[in-house]
């Protein structure tokens, strides 16, 4: 059964294994950073694969915003590793094997099948400010999230 986290709840605490083997927590990266937590369908598909670049391209301005970038999908952690060297991405991808972590945010699936493309910004205190659900705009998943990120430094 899956939750629907919406803005202003606490997100949900998960642990994912990371690529090198080590464990992700998102309680560990809140302490000093706010997330941007990405769900998305697969890798190495165009749309996937444009949005992740841009992710990229724009990494840095995310850091100077005290924002780290997660991306998650149901891919292996082999294919994810395969992803992020062949397009250079410089954040973490994680591997959500039977989706618990998707099914814990509720994120959807289009036509009931494939994998949604969600973006979440999560603040230090772990509070949901964002939700951007578009499978067909990718880019707007980046640009969106750092407009998010700018106002929550202003306030």
């Amino acid at each position: 059964m899956s939750e629907k986290v919406n803005i202003g709840d606490k997100a949900p605490d998960f642990e994912l294994v990371k690529p090198d083997g080590g464990l992700f927590r998102l309680k560990d990266q809140l302490k000093d950073k706010n997330v941007v937590l990405y769900f998305y369908p697969k890798d190495n598909t165009p749309g996937c694969t444009k949005q992740a670049c841009e992710f990229r391209d724009q990494y840095e301005v995310f850091k100077e915003h005290d924002a780290e970038v997660v991306g998650i999908s149901g891919d292996s952690a082999d294919s994810h590793e395969k992803f992020e060297q062949s397009h250079r991405l410089p954040f973490v991808l994680l591997s959500d094997k039977g989706n618990q972590v998707r099914n814990m945010f509720g994120v959807p699936r289009k036509f009931g099948i494939i994998p949604g493309r969600v973006t979440y910004v999560i603040d230090k205190n772990g509070i949901v400010r964002y939700i951007f659900n578009s499978m067909t705009k990718p880019l707007e998943h980046v640009k969106n999230a750092l407009e998010v990120l700018k106002d929550i430094e202003k306030k």
